[in-house]
């Protein structure tokens, strides 16, 4: 019995041994799985960096730079890989720029991770010393800012054009900034008592047109609305516009889905018609009587929001009317004009309109658009015009100048401006490797860490600029060592290392703030994790009733509708991706009449 005994007792024994490792295999994968994200980016960091062509499944083709658009249409599976997907967005609506630079750091600081982890140290260990090595870095690079009046124009200039160097359109930033600059400040309210200003981008509107060049691209204070006008004899141009927003359909009303209106002969049809032919008159004559000579309608699901009889009659009292405006547009319209929405017929009066200087009909080779200008009563919004000789680059255009609009804003929240080309992570690693020096113990170990994963921006502006990334940073260590070169960072157009305060190369204090914390967060995140939980796979009355399309109390007609048609896709797709993780899904790619007889076979 004893040799039994020792047995049982060696196989408690190797099965602790596993389980001790399991923790450390299950963050090491999700370690690499993050690891392999940052560095697909990793390219495309910088004013030299590599663009990416993205090709969706329709064949839709995507030609950017842009860390957020670049992950956000990238397929991605593992869980760690998806948190840094999100860190990306993250970054984005929190300082709308630096959307690589937030995943390249959480690279190198897993990076650095792994590398602490083998030598022994306790995960918990390194995450507290990478919390200090933060503090210490935010309190540098807030050292290093340079205060900025929002009333200035040439630094709100640097930034968004810092912001725009980067871009596929960067040789485009000498008009792309001013505007982004403009915007910005026709925008923004100053806080009463306060240091900064609120910035809404909601108030920019920034519509797409494909004609013309990027140079073209035009700011409207005002107003523009990207299709025709309905009228077919109207007129094409009014000053002293009287305009009405309108969310009632000008169309003969339609019965509910359940109920017809049977014609039986033609006075019966006659009468019809001219019953719809008077509805369309009262409204019109309610219009006219109200002044209104500019009529925009709201778009309809249900029904025309403007029938044929109706634009007619419009076409007769001279009144311009657009039509099609889309429902998210309504409060940016509203903002703008200074008027409300006009839900009811009853209430189309002469006080619910609002006068506007211009109302025209812009006629360009592209196409035709709307622009008014002169809204007395409005509020604080604008309206930019980007234009491209494609598709792609209207795209890209107006995605740049989001980015540099993003840029401008974060400077008015946080007026404070930083040298670029890798100047404030060079700066904070000199500090933290100084700093590690006397720290004690662990903590050692990972400020030094810390330091040394924050040069990879500058050794990644290097690389990717074609310089040797090894030498770069040897002479910016060398030049942070001294006190009186604290702007020092890769300048990547003379090829060296200069003060880029003096290239006039500045970016947002905010923006690498928010990168640096957003980046050690997430860092710190993923270094607790020590096991992967997966769903249970057993055949759960829902998962039968899903994959054999009977639902209890509804029926086999029930499942045949779209809308339970489109759950059943749905969730048999979350299935497969669920046995493919847990590899009791076969090799071969099956359909889902397939896969639901194996689900029924297996389970």
């Amino acid at each position: 019995m004893a040799p039994k005994a020792g047995g049982d007792s060696a196989k408690v024994n190797s099965s602790v041994y596993k389980d001790k490792s399991k923790p450390t295999d299950i963050r090491l994968s999700n370690i690499n799985a993050a690891k392999a994200v940052s560095d697909a980016i990793r390219t495309s960091l910088g004013p030299r960096g590599m663009d990416k062509m993205i090709q969706a499944a329709n064949g839709e083709v995507t030609i950017t730079n842009d860390g957020a658009t670049i992950l956000k249409q990238m397929s991605v599976i593992h869980p760690a890989a998806k948190m840094l997907v999100e860190l990306s967005r993250a970054q984005d609506i929190e300082a709308g720029d630096g959307t690589t630079s937030v995943v390249v750091i959480a690279g190198a600081l897993l990076d650095a991770a792994e590398k602490l982890l083998q030598k022994g140290i306790h995960p918990t260990v390194i995450s507290d010393g990478f919390q200090k090595a933060l503090q210490m870095a935010l309190q540098v690079i807030e050292g290093m800012s340079t205060p900025v009046d929002l009333s200035n124009e040439d630094a709100l200039l640097k930034a968004a054009a810092t912001s725009l160097n980067s871009k596929v359109v960067s040789q485009h930033s000498t008009i792309l900034a001013p505007i982004a600059v403009q915007a910005i400040r026709a925008v923004m309210e100053p806080i009463p008592n306060g240091i900064g200003a609120r910035v809404d981008l909601r108030d920019v509107k920034v519509i797409e047109r494909i004609g013309g060049t990027v140079e073209d691209t035009e700011l409207v204070q005002g107003l523009v609305i990207p299709h025709r006008a309905s009228n077919v004899n109207g007129p094409h141009r009014i000053e002293k516009a009287k305009v009405g927003l309108i969310q009632f359909c000008i169309s003969p009303p339609k019965t509910d889905m359940d109920h017809n209106v049977i014609v039986s002969d033609y006075a019966a049809m006659d009468r019809v018609l001219k019953e719809e032919r008077q509805y369309i008159l009262n409204i019109v004559k309610q219009i006219k009587k109200a002044g209104c000579n500019v009529l925009l309608v709201q778009k309809s699901i249900l029904r025309d929001a403007l029938s044929d009889l109706a634009i007619h009659f419009l076409d007769k009292i001279k009144t311009m009317v657009i039509k099609d405006i889309e429902r998210e547009d309504i409060e940016f319209v509203c903002k703008t004009l200074g008027c409300r929405p006009i839900a009811s017929l009853d209430h189309f009066t002469a006080e619910n309109l609002v006068n506007v200087d211009l109302v025209e009909e812009v006629n360009e080779p592209s196409g035709k658009y709307i622009k008014m200008t002169g809204c007395a009563g409005g509020g604080k919004t604008v309206s930019v015009l980007v234009r491209g000789t494609s598709s792609a680059v209207v795209a890209e255009a107006a995605r740049s100048l989001h980015d540099a609009l993003c840029a401008v804003r974060c400077v008015a929240r946080r007026p404070a401006l930083l040298p670029g080309g890798g100047a404030p992570e060079a700066a904070a690693a000199a500090a933290l490797a100084r700093a590690a020096i006397a720290a004690p113990g662990a903590d050692h170990y990972c400020l030094r860490a810390y330091s040394d994963a924050l040069e990879v921006i500058p050794s990644t502006l290097a690389e990717n600029a074609g310089l040797n990334p090894i030498e770069t940073v040897t002479e910016l260590r060398a030049a942070h060592a001294s006190a009186s070169c604290a702007g020092s960072g890769v300048n990547v157009r003379r090829g060296r290392v200069t003060d880029m305060r003096h290239e006039n190369v500045l970016q947002p204090l905010h923006v690498t703030a928010s990168a640096l914390g957003l980046a050690t967060e997430t860092v710190r995140a993923i270094l607790k994790i020590d096991d992967i939980v997966s769903y249970n796979l057993t055949c759960s009355i829902e998962l039968a009733s899903i994959v054999t399309g009977h639902w209890p109390g509804l029926g086999n007609y029930q499942c045949r509708r779209p809308v339970v048609k489109t759950i059943r896709q749905n969730y048999l797709q979350h299935v497969r991706q669920t046995l493919a993780i847990a590899g009791k899904l076969p090799g071969r790619i099956i359909s889902q009449i397939t896969l639901a007889k194996y689900i029924r076979k297996r389970f």
